[in-house]
């Protein structure tokens, strides 16, 4: 008997991760896990509201997907409920259906909710990436301009890092925004996207769509 109980513990320890065995123990059997992976916000459907700029298309959520449709200008929807505070991170997918230029703009706050930006993502034409607005500059026109090619249809992962003096974006997992806040004026650009504040979506003219919007803490 003390043989196969032995043969059985023996069994039992190979390929052992000791540590996540020894966390699991002291949690009184509770599974290793990342907190941060607890974190993650899914807002409700119910707290966005299409945003009326005038000769705007409509913005439903359904399911989980935001249908844009490409208005006379811009199309959005702001977001009523509560808000991430810095640090945290911010995630979506977004497609452009048709059209020719910024098929997600994001709004959102930065150490509150007086202070917001916009990451647009293929504006001017189709291909302009950047942050509205820095110092006064637009998305065109700071250091975090870039340029990229975003084909109709194809769905680009979308991620925002709100960090104390410094922000950064990546699509794709490519970082196209690294730029330091540190004694920056930051605001939105003047005019109706200020309608997005303190968090929202838009595209200018063009028919697009959103899904998998959520963000977390990165607070230790």
């Amino acid at each position: 008997m003390k043989v196969a109980v032995l043969a059985l513990a023996g069994i039992s320890l190979v390929g052992c991760d000791c540590q996540k065995t020894t966390a699991s123990l002291a949690g009184g059997d509770t599974p290793n896990v990342d907190v941060r992976e607890l974190r993650w916000i899914v807002p409700k459907e119910a707290d966005w509201n299409e945003i009326q700029f005038g000769g705007e298309g409509s913005a439903q959520w359904s399911n989980g997907l935001l249908h844009l449709e490409a208005g006379v200008e811009l199309t959005g929807t702001q977001f009523s409920g509560d808000l991430p505070e810095m640090p945290y991170e911010l995630e979506l997918d977004a497609r452009k259906v048709a059209g020719s230029d910024f098929f997600c703009g994001l709004t959102f706050p930065v150490s509150s909710k007086d202070e917001c930006l916009t990451f647009i993502i293929g504006g001017w034409g189709g291909g302009t990436v950047g942050i509205s607005s820095i110092d006064g500059m637009d998305a065109s026109e700071n250091e975090t301009t870039t340029y990229g090619n975003f084909e109709d249809g194809r769905w680009y992962a979308v991620r925002v890092v709100v960090e104390k003096g410094k922000l950064s974006a990546f699509i794709d997992g490519k970082q196209v925004v690294n730029v330091a806040t540190e004694g920056r004026k930051l605001g939105l650009r003047p005019g109706v996207i200020e309608y997005c504040a303190p968090m929202g979506i838009a595209a200018w003219q063009t028919e697009s769509e959103v899904k998998n919007f959520r963000w977390r803490s990165l607070a230790d």
